[in-house]
């Protein structure tokens, strides 16, 4: 196993978390996603962005509504509906409850690796 392949992975099980929240501050427009997660440095493409946008509609998560652009053709602009709000409320628990609890393990982790640094250099 590569730690490229770990890192994938753990990026891809938060992905629709993000996308969700970037989407709960308001209408959004599929490249501005991208942007944003791309400077959070969590790396997507196209590729994958939109097959997702297209679950979480047909799931009633979400829906989108066509703008004209100035610049070119019609944008579709993404919006949670009421069951994402739902959705993405209960999503922030779960992940509240999960980030505790890899943060304890971790600190746990660290915290017994420092204290066996101590006593080998005593």
């Amino acid at each position: 196993m590569n730690i490229e392949n770990a890192q994938v992975q753990m990026r891809k099980g938060i992905l629709e978390f993000c996308i969700m929240h970037i989407i709960s501050r308001g209408e959004v427009y599929a490249s501005d996603m991208l942007d944003e997660l791309t400077s959070a440095k969590i790396m997507v493409v196209e590729g994958t962005l939109y097959p997702l946008l297209t679950r979480l509609k047909n799931s009633g998560l979400l829906d989108y509504k066509w703008v004209e652009s100035q610049s070119g053709p019609p944008r579709k602009y993404y919006v949670l509906t009421d069951v994402g709000k739902q959705f993405l409320d209960d999503m922030q628990h779960t992940w509240v409850e999960l980030s505790d609890s890899v943060n304890t393990i971790v600190q746990k982790t660290h915290d017994l690796g420092s204290a066996s640094e101590d006593s080998s250099t005593k």
